[in-house]
């Protein structure tokens, strides 16, 4: 067991490399709060660790290779998807990194490990004449909920933005005249997005007739708003596309993710170059991009896990 005054430095050292995360690395909410999660799972196991000749950890620079490789068995005992041991254990790995690169650890102990191969479907997206049919699906319904529908999946299809990135648009993100769409839930992270003119059209008529009937607050920021007139969330999004999936007759599982891998599937088939799919998706890393390519031709299963712009496999 952890002393109070271990158990307090151990935290209080994963606390300075998140912020670190944050400063350096500009990561997002998202993946700072999955690096907590990670980290801390990672504290409470070295907290009931003990080695076969009684070794407790009582600092960072007890972690050695054999307590490392203990770790990873800790986390295929729990039966943990071959992507999220992936991920714990990157998340593990970039931790230490940090610690070694600070003097909290001599040397990494987790140089040596390989980490997971993971195997993960290919991204599943839907044909054009699927995508077709539910975009149409909110058309002839002329309420501001359908508007902002239309208008909504049309910017998933058009932009392949992540689910966060569109709910956290704002009203000044979007620029009908140069056709464009600013998104990035970071400074670092924020491009500039070309949108076809159906998508342009659909935003300006649920911004001009949809959005005002919704607005509750005048100084209301939010693009997209739900029915109490605050800003839509990520729940509210997959229930949204839920429900026209069922209304556009498609059997296939499809959830705001298929749009943004069904975006990049056929900007491919159209011809667009990876490196120009990878900024429009806001890929830190092409090998994330390659993915969409390697679909058609990868038999195994094996894919590559991008963390930190370090490719896992």
């Amino acid at each position: 067991m952890f002393t109070t005054e271990g158990i307090f430095q151990m935290h209080e050292q994963i606390e300075q490399f998140l912020e670190y995360l944050v400063e350096e690395k500009d990561c997002t909410p998202n993946t700072i709060a999955a690096y907590r999660n990670d980290t801390t799972q990672f504290v409470d196991f070295l907290d009931s660790y003990r080695s076969p000749s009684g070794k407790i950890i009582s600092q960072w620079s007890d972690v050695d290779a054999t307590v490392a490789q203990s770790y990873l068995l800790y986390l295929k005992e729990r039966r943990y998807a071959s992507s999220t041991m992936a991920r714990k254990f990157a998340a593990v790995k970039s931790f230490i990194d940090y610690l070694t690169q600070k003097g909290f650890v001599p040397e990494d102990p987790t140089e040596a490990l390989e980490a997971p191969r993971v195997q993960k479907s290919p991204p599943r997206s839907i044909n054009h004449e699927e995508v077709e049919r539910l975009l149409s699906a909110p058309a002839g319904i002329n309420t501001p909920r359908a508007l902002r529908d239309k208008a909504l999946m049309e910017t998933l299809y058009a932009t392949g933005m992540r689910v966060t990135e569109l709910v956290s648009l704002d009203l000044k993100d979007i620029d009908p005249e140069a056709g464009t769409i600013t998104c990035g839930e970071t400074e670092a992270r924020r491009r500039v997005l070309p949108i076809y003119d159906q998508a342009r059209w659909a935003l300006e008529e649920y911004i001009e007739k949809g959005r005002p009937q919704m607005r509750i607050k005048n100084d209301e920021s939010a693009l997209f708003l739900n029915h109490r007139g605050q800003r839509l969330t990520r729940q509210g999004l997959w229930l949204i596309i839920k429900r026209y999936v069922e209304d556009a007759g498609i059997d296939e599982p499809v959830t705001p993710h298929t749009l943004r891998h069904s975006f990049a599937t056929h900007q491919l088939e159209k011809g667009v170059g990876l490196r120009e799919i990878q900024s429009r998706l806001g890929h830190a890393n092409i090998s994330t991009t390659q993915v969409y390519r390697q679909a058609a031709s990868n038999e195994d299963g094996v894919y590559e896990l991008t963390v930190d712009n370090q490719a896992v496999r």
